[in-house]
């Protein structure tokens, strides 16, 4: 259990928490939630340590163990990255040195019997404590976060910064720590990796407390949520919707409670001033101010800021947006995709979803003509008109002038008198417009581009990551604002909720191959957990009809091909299964060693004693070997899983 006790902590001469009191039971899953700027990530800073300058109290039982995972990049390190996710788990990393220096001591002298003692001693609770298999956990750990075999023995200096903290994430949840503190964990993430982590912490054995403006992130893993705003922590049972709608009930019920109230005061009021000067009546006239007096105001917090705008294109295009003819990029003589077919249509609302490195940003910037395609055709529609937001594009914005120039200088003509509400709801207001984009934050850039982009004259909107550095109101107004878009609209965000809420349509890319699926996100995920294997190939509306038969015998050659393969995937599957089974087998044969060997009268019967450490040699030796050949067959299997994608 963690209590904090009348924490206040003052920045700037302002005071950004009051009196935060908060008592944090074991196995919770807490989402702290509030607008930008109101403390979160000051909070967690407090609760590790690393701000100090603060009054009250933190109180921690002893030995308790807190990982912390900044919202901003960190500098790890040099190394390998598996070597950085296995230092994660420290008590692992001391016992695994000094079993080595007793190893090399025991081999200069076999019959040292406290030696002995010590090293069986070492190695029970290197066993107790998952050591063996601490290596395969790292690696699957890793491999959900979304690296690849290949790269955990890479130097993290090869990496980006993105990475990196992927990276360190999995550090941090491989050493199990008792209070888990995420501070925007998802920034880092894509889809599949983001998915892999909901389940992960789904059944993380400790408390966890996170900062997300992911609503998607927050309403599957929460079960209790601390709002912070206008300096107080406020806390509610339950999933993010059901907080919406007590914080909704509640309001109202205090609105209602402050109109009884006044009414109240109305009438004690008319009292006073008619019956003031009659003598007769001055004991109730006093006792009625007395009441005045000691009714205590009811306080109604002012509603949240919020704003509506809707984006209307100033000239449509015609109906075909864009069209892409067995288009083929590649970086050096990496292909990215091949003989890719796409055709976007007038008022279309499309999602472009794949793992990181698919190609999404490639295919926008291809589209936005940032690029050339190295084989085949892509061609733009008449009338249409472009616009491009990601985060590179912050390098255009003119460091010279002010936040609300910049904007208005790019603005349709319509939208002239709307910018400074446009920035308002990017959390830019008051004298915040007239600031330098110079000397802004990057998230702040960012959003100077985004409010930048939406008001501009295009009527195709293509976004990567629209919603990062915003918080739930500001991504709340930019989906009533896309929603009501009138344009064309292709889309990459990792973002579940935001693009339920707007698209429908999804293409997903996967190793070269673009897959369409009709519907939101949502509808996505239902058809790929149903129908895996029998989505459609997007081509060109107008070659449909011809290639409908060759369609259909490239599909009963490709299950054909699977039929083939599935065989080996169940071998595959049960070699997987039987050799876990070893493992844990043998493990269990080397814990009975190790506690015999912990027993100081064991090493009185010497060739008992000596037939047993030759075991237990043999079983430090089948089990390296087991763990191999397991993560071999994985490898063998992902391969085998690829082909039959692949083949869709």
């Amino acid at each position: 259990m963690i209590q904090l006790k009348d924490i206040n902590y003052e920045i700037a001469g302002t005071l950004l928490l009051r009196n935060i009191s908060w008592t944090i039971s074991g196995r919770k899953r807490i989402a702290l939630i509030g607008p930008n700027g109101t403390g979160k990530t000051t909070l967690l800073r407090i609760m590790t340590g690393q701000i100090d300058t603060y009054s009250g109290t933190v109180q921690t039982p002893k030995n308790f163990r807190t990982g912390y995972l900044p919202q901003e990049e960190i500098q790890i390190g040099e190394g390998r990255v598996i070597d950085l996710v296995l230092t994660g788990n420290k008590r692992l990393a001391e016992l695994q040195e000094k079993m080595e220096r007793a190893r090399r001591e025991l081999e200069k002298d076999e019959r040292d019997g406290s030696l002995a003692i010590s090293m069986g001693q070492f190695e029970h609770e290197f066993s107790t404590l998952g050591g063996y298999s601490h290596e395969a956990r790292a690696k699957k750990i890793l491999s959900g976060l979304g690296f690849t075999m290949d790269q955990f023995i890479l130097p993290l200096s090869e990496f980006s910064g993105g990475w990196q903290m992927r990276a360190y994430l999995a550090r941090l949840l491989i050493a199990d720590p008792d209070l888990l503190l995420l501070d925007e964990p998802t920034n880092h993430l894509d889809l599949p990796s983001l998915e892999w982590l909901e389940d992960y912490l789904l059944s993380f054995r400790g408390t966890i407390i996170f900062v997300s403006h992911d609503r998607f992130f927050i309403d599957r893993l929460a079960d209790e949520i601390a709002e912070l705003w206008r300096s107080h922590l406020t806390l509610y049972p339950g999933k993010y919707q059901t907080y919406l709608e007590k914080k909704n009930n509640e309001r109202e019920a205090l609105v209602k409670r402050a109109a009884a109230q006044r009414e109240e005061r109305e009438r004690i009021t008319r009292f006073i001033e008619r019956f003031r000067y009659k003598n007769t009546k001055a004991p109730q006239v006093q006792s009625r101010i007395k009441m005045l007096e000691k009714m205590e105001q009811i306080d109604i917090p002012p509603k949240r800021k919020s704003f509506g705008f809707h984006i209307k294109v100033p000239v449509s295009s015609f109906k075909e947006v864009c069209l892409l003819r067995s288009v083929g990029f590649r970086y050096d003589l990496n292909w990215i995709f091949r003989a890719a077919d796409l055709q976007i249509y007038r008022g279309e609302k499309i999602a472009l979803v794949g793992i990181n490195g698919a190609g999404k940003t490639t295919l926008t910037r291809l589209i936005t003509g940032q690029l050339k395609p190295t084989e085949g055709e892509l061609i733009s529609g008449e009338k249409v008109i472009t616009g491009y937001y990601a985060q590179h594009q912050l390098e255009a914005l003119d460091l010279e002038k002010s936040v609300f120039e910049e904007v208005y200088s790019t603005a349709a003509d319509s939208y002239r008198k709307k910018v400074r509400d446009v920035l308002g709801i990017f959390q830019f207001s008051g004298e915040d417009v007239e600031k330098p984009v110079g000397v802004l934050s990057g998230g702040e850039k960012a959003r100077v581009s985004l409010a930048k982009i939406l008001i501009s004259p295009v009527n195709f909107l293509v976004m990567d990551e629209p919603t990062n550095h915003l918080d739930i109101e500001a991504k709340e107004a930019l989906e009533e604002a896309l929603r009501a878009y009138d344009g064309t609209l292709l889309l990459i965000s990792h973002d579940r909720y935001f693009l339920d809420r707007i698209v429908s349509r999804v293409i997903e890319i996967s190793d070269g191959i673009f897959t369409l699926y009709e519907g939101n996100y949502t509808n996505y995920l239902g058809h790929k957990e149903q129908k895996p294997f029998t989505e459609h190939k997007i081509v060109a509306e107008d070659s449909k009809d011809k290639e409908t038969i060759s369609r259909k015998k490239q599909r009963r050659a490709e299950a054909q091909a699977r039929q083939r393969i599935s065989g080996l995937r169940q071998t595959l599957n049960q070699k997987i299964t039987t050799i876990e089974s070893d493992i844990e087998r043998l493990e269990q044969e080397k814990q009975v060693i190790e506690k015999k060997m912990s027993d100081p009268d064991f090493y009185k019967s010497d060739d008992r004693a000596a037939d047993a450490v030759r075991r237990y040699q043999e079983l430090l030796s089948e089990i390296p070997r087991l763990v191999h050949d397991w993560e071999k067959a994985h490898l063998e299997l992902d391969k085998v899983v690829s082909s039959i994608e692949k083949s869709d």
